[in-house]
């Protein structure tokens, strides 16, 4: 990426941010997008504006102004052109989905009959402008395309870990709010890289509706399955038993500790929780047995229902040591879905209540389109060659597991 140079007036921005914060905001913002076409313009034609270059690729053709509409209102940028090669620049396709999605979904609201007069004030600070019924329709096609064309895309390359969750949004059905459970995928390639690989919504969390979210995934192409990681809900454990057998189950371990938490009086929950981070971060199983041992000694007395759910539960919490050490930390835990699902809780809280589910994919969808795009570029630490490597040489214990798991299920 080129250089970028941004070059701000400071009184004028102290001027505006002592008279009107959402203009100091705006320019803040539009200086720094037309700062980004700049450079894009640069790296694209490989030289600067009047440099003379052997490298460069084509020349500069001056430039035309357009509209970018966003949630702070409309801003002024000047979009640079080139003599023969056209100019590209994934801004405006980036914010064109994503208001779009948030446009489309506060205008349904209203089209249906179901908002009020702050949804639409909500819909005038988010968007900015008014739009037609018809200008909606249109948005709506283009965009419910590019959403179920990510959500229904062929997976064509294994996957080894697969973190499974999902989070609940309120929806209008039948004249009754209800709440629908969304369900997401993200999966890990074998270069340490993260996708969301699939989502949906359902009316809740069952044995049912989770075998279809899971045999979705592998009939879009989903393979390579060693480790699946998620909490202890029952809906999600039948699913993997069913379209899964052969992968071991992971319980998080944020969900796991805090189940056993619930169940220990107050006054040993600082300490517990600290030995069970103690027992979390050994590096072998054996080593961690030992301290599950000792915690259920000191405490059986004072948290039985505490010590039983550890008892019960540590060896699917503890899954996770068979697989390289350098790459427990972002397989233990469902943290980055549940990171994901705050991102959504944040958008969706505006709108409140959404008029349909097709709103729901709409918008929930353009937000993990974008989120997928940053996951998916970013290669999580730890996945060195050697790591990815000995991924096979681990294959064999992980299925061990997966056996060992469904006997237990079985019985």
């Amino acid at each position: 990426m080129a250089q970028i140079n941004i070059t701000l007036n400071q009184d004028e921005i102290l001027q505006l941010l002592s008279n009107n914060r959402e203009d100091a905001f705006k320019k803040l913002l539009q200086d720094s997008l037309n700062s980004i076409l700049q450079a894009e313009s640069t790296e694209q034609l490989k030289a600067d504006k009047y440099e003379r270059s052997e490298e460069r690729t084509d020349s500069r053709n001056g430039s035309r102004e357009r509209i970018l509409k966003t949630r702070i209102g409309k801003l002024e940028l000047v979009v640079p052109r080139h003599r023969n090669v056209p100019f590209k620049t994934l801004i405006f396709d980036n914010y064109k989905r994503n208001e779009a999605a948030l446009v489309t979904t506060m205008a349904e609201m209203v089209v249906n009959g179901v908002s009020t007069r702050k949804v639409s004030k909500v819909m005038e600070t988010l968007c900015g402008t008014s739009y037609s019924k018809s200008m909606v329709s249109e948005v709506c096609k283009e965009l419910d395309q590019s959403v179920n064309e990510f959500r229904n895309r062929r997976l064509t390359k294994p996957y080894p870990f697969l973190c499974v969750d999902a989070t609940y949004l309120k929806v209008r059905e039948n004249h009754r709010i209800v709440s629908k459970a969304f369900m997401i995928a993200i999966a890990t390639n074998t270069d340490g890289k993260r996708e969301i690989i699939g989502f949906d919504v359902y009316d809740n969390e069952s044995n049912d509706t989770w075998f279809m979210f899971m045999e979705s995934l592998k009939k879009r192409g989903l393979t390579g399955l060693k480790m699946i990681t998620s909490d202890a809900h029952p809906g999600i454990i039948y699913a993997i038993s069913k379209t899964y057998p052969a992968a071991a189950w992971q319980r998080c371990q944020t969900h796991f500790s805090r189940n056993i938490i619930d169940r220990t009086p107050k006054k040993y929950k600082k300490g517990l929780q600290s030995e069970l981070l103690e027992m979390y971060n050994v590096r072998k199983i054996e080593e961690a047995r030992r301290i599950r041992d000792r915690i259920i000694d000191d405490y059986s007395d004072v948290a039985p229902d505490a010590m039983e759910c550890l008892d019960n539960g540590f060896e699917s919490a503890m899954t996770v040591m068979a697989i390289p050490e350098s790459i427990r930390r972002f397989h233990r835990t469902s943290n980055h879905i549940e990171r994901i699902n705050r991102e959504i809780k944040r958008r969706s809280n505006v709108i409140g209540v959404f008029p349909n589910v097709e709103s729901i994919v709409r918008l929930m969808g353009s937000i993990l389109m974008d989120l997928h795009e940053t996951l998916s570029t970013q290669k999580s630490t730890g996945y060195s060659r050697s790591a990815v490597a000995s991924l096979d040489s681990c294959a064999p214990k992980l299925a061990e597991i997966a056996y060992e798991q469904q006997k237990l299920l079985a019985a």
